[in-house]
């Protein structure tokens, strides 16, 4: 018959904390993101600078600076974050009536 043994007991340092490795972040995870606002046909120039000033609390000049962005251009970054952030952001402008995406940013 073999002697039973004791169970293993863990090894905890000198302070009695144990510890834990934190995951690596990844390039990706860091990689900030944008929400974009995209030109559309339905949308007054003068409600798209209410819904920046309004949501995004820009003062008039930059969300009228912003809407002709989108005006002439097509698009325009309003916003960098993280993912969640830009996700929130594009379905705000979506319940706005804006056409809105977002993406990394470059």
């Amino acid at each position: 018959m073999k002697p039973m043994s004791s169970p293993e007991v863990p090894v905890t340092p000198a302070s009695g904390t144990a510890l834990a490795e934190r995951p690596a972040v990844s390039a990706q995870e860091l990689t900030p993101w944008v929400t974009l606002v995209w030109d559309d046909p339905v949308n007054l120039m003068s409600y798209v600078t209410h819904v920046f000033v309004t949501y995004f609390k820009f003062d008039r000049a930059t969300a009228q600076r912003l809407m002709m962005q989108v005006h002439t251009e097509g698009k325009a970054v309003v916003a960098r974050g993280t993912r969640e952030e830009m996700e929130q952001h594009v379905n705000a402008m979506h319940a706005y009536g804006l056409w809105a995406t977002l993406e990394r940013s470059a």
